[in-house]
């Protein structure tokens, strides 16, 4: 006889955690939670003992096809809050609606008002940096106080006010009780002082809960349906088989393997698995003449909007600009001069663009050993490249506010390290795999958390809006139960 759970959730990171968070706070005391992790505990001094975020590599995880395009992913307690660099920006309010406003991609099925009061407990949960002005109406101010801008990003913002702002991060700013501050190393997948939020640290009693019961090195393999809904899990757990029930089933596995997942079940929706998606990232530097960088007191200090929303992006990509202020782990051989006295007056920018997703860039089940996932990249949009061929132009405006030398080189990155797609969300069965509260559109009881239900693909890092989206799906699964 299979044990029979209220709910049965799959992941541990930000989407299944928050989930978590939101719905423990209403539910009654005698509720069951089975939570299934495909991964070891590997806590922090683990990490940083290993040198490593996770003891399962990606290549046991998944296979890529397409090895030029990497993909991040930690598996492991806690997921890719372990791996993430702490980036907590919001969307902007037109990303939730690129088709009515601008006439491409396609809308989501919520607003960044429906989101809005939920952005602002996330914030508070990671206890987030950030500045007093922002690009996007807020009801609350930050918990903690901005990080110190660079040099440059102090003329860029003096220059252009409404166009320029202090990184918004869940890397501290200030002593938290919890975390250490900020060291502005760089060294953020292994943050050597626990500055930046993870699962770990920032939800440690979560997990302690005693209505959960946490299950390690535990892999779905799929969700058994019947009568049109989700009734069961099968998973191994340390090479085992191992059968769960559930009356609720919430996947929050990230983007690679929701889909998986969903795959190996038989769901047969002809979008489950593509348009899987992230901002294409493009790397500038420039020289400048008697400024120094390197400054700021965080990796990224600051973040460029001036090109991020407008009529433009009917022809081309919004874009925002990243400020690095400590580059030398990332890209070591071009993040100095070599001219006495002049070491640090090179500026090193990201520009990330948004795009528009592929059907054929695609997440499937292997062939070879079906308990991967593989992944396929075609390439972005060419919306996305008609953005990037606009940098000079950019660049040209950026003077207007730093003395530039010299454009050194730009390069367009592997990864932005932001897994999106495959699970999309929206009101239309025919067109979307979840709705609007990411509820399967079929098998109601079935919950498909995370950045795969991406529709589009906006600047903005995802993060934020992950774990803000897992607090509404709980608002209205508590909501509809009682």
């Amino acid at each position: 006889m299979s044990p029979r759970y209220d709910v049965v959730v799959v992941g541990t990171s930000f989407a299944a955690s928050f989930f978590l968070l939101r719905y423990l706070e209403h539910a009654k005391p005698g509720v069951r939670i089975l939570v299934l992790e495909r991964g070891n505990e590997d806590t922090k001094p683990w990490q940083l003992a290993n040198k490593k975020h996770s003891s399962l590599e990606p290549e046991d995880v998944f296979e890529n096809e397409t090895p030029d395009k990497e993909w991040y992913t930690s598996p492991g307690f806690g997921g890719n809050s372990k791996c993430w660099m702490g980036g907590t920006t919001r969307m902007m309010p037109a990303d939730f609606q690129l088709h009515s406003r601008y006439g491409v991609g396609t809308d989501w099925p919520i607003s960044y008002d429906d989101l809005e009061p939920h952005y602002c407990t996330v914030e508070k949960v990671m206890q987030c940096a950030g500045p007093a002005d922002s690009p996007m109406a807020r009801s609350i101010a930050f918990p903690l106080p901005p990080h110190r801008f660079s040099d440059p990003d102090a003329l860029l913002k003096q220059h252009f006010p409404t166009g320029w702002y202090q990184m918004a991060t869940a890397r501290a700013s200030a002593p938290t009780g919890q975390r250490g501050v900020c060291c502005a190393t760089g060294i953020c997948a292994l943050c050597p002082v626990d500055a930046k939020f993870t699962v770990q640290n920032g939800l440690p009693d979560l997990y302690k809960d005693p209505r959960i019961t946490l299950q390690l090195r535990s892999e779905v393999q799929n969700v058994e349906t019947a009568a049109g809904v989700a009734s069961a899990v099968n998973y191994l757990h340390d090479g085992a088989v191992q059968r769960a029930e559930g009356d609720l089933i919430v996947l929050g596995a990230s983007a690679l393997f929701n889909p998986h997942i969903l795959l190996r079940s038989g769901f047969d929706h002809p979008l489950i698995g593509k348009r899987l998606h992230e901002q294409m990232p493009v790397y500038v530097t420039l020289d400048l003449k008697g400024v120094k960088c390197y400054n700021g007191s965080t990796v990224l200090s600051g973040l460029g909007y001036l090109f991020y929303d407008g009529d433009h992006r009917r022809d081309h990509a919004a874009c925002m600009i990243e400020t690095w202020s400590s580059p030398f782990a990332y890209r070591p051989d071009d993040a100095l001069r070599i001219q006495s006295g002049r070491w640090n007056e090179r500026l090193m920018l990201g520009f990330l663009f948004d795009d528009l997703p592929q059907d054929d860039n695609t997440v499937t089940v292997s062939t070879s050993n079906p308990r991967m996932a593989r992944v396929r990249f075609n390439g972005y949009s060419d919306y996305a490249k008609r953005g990037a061929d606009q940098i000079p132009k950019m660049v040209d405006k950026l003077s207007e506010a730093l003395p530039i030398e010299r454009l050194v080189g730009t390069s367009l990155g592997s990864t932005a390290a932001h897994i999106q797609g495959t699970v999309v969300m929206g009101n239309d069965p025919a067109t979307s795999v979840v709705d609007r509260y990411l509820v399967h559109h079929q098998y109601r009881n079935l919950l498909v958390l995370g950045a795969s239900a991406y529709p589009t693909c906006s600047p903005a890092y995802p993060t934020l809006t992950v774990s803000a989206l897992s607090l509404w799906a709980a608002d209205h699964v508590v909501g509809s139960a009682a």
